[in-house]
C-alpha cells in the first residue's frame, strides 16, 4: 500500500500564518502533493480564479475576507462544485463547525491538529471527492 497521493495532486492552502503554511507545504509534499499557499482571502480567491486545484484547505480567520465568505462565494459558483474544501481553524466551537459545514465545507479540522489526522483527512477528501447533495 502506498501513502502517496496521485501524481500532480495540487492543493491550495489559505491561511494567514506563514509558519503554518510552511509546515503544511512540507507535510503535504511528504505525501506527494504540490501545494500553493495564500496568506489572505483575496490572494486565495485570485489563485482559485487562475488554477484548478484538487483540494482547498481554508482557515476561517483571515485578515481581509473571512473563510466563511470565501466558502459562500465558492459554493455559489458551479465551477467549484467538485472542489473539496477542508476547513482548518482554531475555532472549535460547535456553532463555527456547524456554520462551516452548512456553507458547504466537506470537512472541518481544528487547530492544533495531529499531522496524521490532517494527511488522513486530505487523502479521504481527495479519494471521495466533493459531497454533493
Amino acid at each position: 500500500m502506498t501513502d502517496m497521493l496521485p501524481p500532480l495532486t495540487h492543493i491550495l492552502v489559505i491561511d494567514d500564518d506563514p509558519n503554518l503554511l510552511l509546515l503544511l507545504t512540507k507535510m503535504l509534499a511528504r505525501i506527494g502533493a504540490k501545494t500553493t499557499t495564500a496568506e489572505t482571502g483575496v490572494e486565495g480567491l485570485d489563485l482559485l480564479d487562475k488554477v484548478n486545484y484538487d483540494l482547498l484547505i481554508l482557515d476561517l480567520m483571515l485578515p481581509d475576507v473571512d473563510g466563511y465568505e470565501i466558502l459562500r462565494r465558492l459554493r455559489e459558483e458551479t465551477r467549484y462544485d467538485k472542489l473539496p474544501i477542508l476547513i482548518l481553524s482554531a475555532r472549535a466551537d460547535p456553532d463555527a463547525i456547524s456554520r462551516g459545514l452548512g456553507l458547504g465545507a466537506d470537512g472541518y479540522l481544528t487547530k492544533p491538529y495531529l499531522p496524521n489526522t490532517l494527511t488522513s483527512r486530505v487523502r479521504t477528501l481527495l479519494a471521495q471527492g466533493r459531497k454533493t447533495t
